[in-house]
C-alpha cells in the first residue's frame, strides 16, 4: 500500500470516528433521561444494537469514499461532496435529536440525510459499484432510523 494511500484511508477513518463521537456527547438509551422518558414506538430495537450496527456501519461509509477515491471518473467530485454531505448530515441529526430533543427538525434532517446517501449511491455507482453496493446497508438502517424518528414525532408530539 502506497503512502498516500494509506493517509487516505486514515482520513476517511478519522472522518467517520469524528462523526460517531456525536453519539457518545448525546446519547440515546438509558444513559439520557430525556429519551428513557419518550414513549417508543412498538418497532423500536433494543438499546445494544446500536452501537454495533453503527460500527459497522461507519466502517463502510469510510471503505467506500476510500474505494472511490481510487478510481478516475468525472463523477468523483460530486460523489465526495454528497459523502461529505452525508457524512454532515448524519453528524448534525443526534444533536438535533437528542441534545435539542427537536423530534420534528431531527426528521427533516434525517430525511436529507436519507436523500443525500440516495445521491451519494447514484454518483458512486459510475465509479465503483462495489463502493455504491458497500452504502445500502447504510440507506437501510437510515431509512428504518427515519421511520423510527417519524414515529418518536408522532407519538411524543
Amino acid at each position: 500500500m502506497k503512502i498516500n494511500k494509506f493517509f487516505t484511508w486514515v482520513v476517511f477513518y478519522l472522518c467517520v470516528l469524528v462523526a460517531s463521537s456525536s453519539g457518545f456527547v448525546f446519547p440515546l438509551g438509558s444513559a439520557n433521561e430525556w429519551f428513557s422518558a419518550l414513549n417508543s414506538p412498538a418497532f423500536s430495537p433494543p438499546n445494544w444494537v446500536f452501537g454495533p450496527v453503527w460500527t459497522v456501519l461507519y466502517l463502510l461509509i469510510a471503505t467506500s469514499a476510500f474505494v472511490i477515491l481510487q478510481k478516475r471518473s468525472e463523477w468523483l467530485p460530486l460523489a465526495i461532496a454528497f459523502w461529505a454531505l452525508q457524512l454532515s448530515l448524519n453528524v448534525i441529526w443526534t444533536p438535533v435529536f437528542s441534545g435539542a430533543q427537536n423530534l420534528q427538525l431531527a426528521f427533516y434532517y434525517i430525511v436529507a440525510l436519507w436523500l443525500s446517501i440516495v445521491a451519494y449511491i447514484f454518483c458512486s455507482w459510475r465509479i465503483s459499484r462495489w463502493a455504491s453496493m458497500m452504502m445500502i446497508p447504510y440507506l437501510c438502517w437510515v431509512s428504518y432510523a427515519t421511520a423510527l424518528n417519524f414515529a418518536y414525532w408522532q407519538i411524543n408530539n
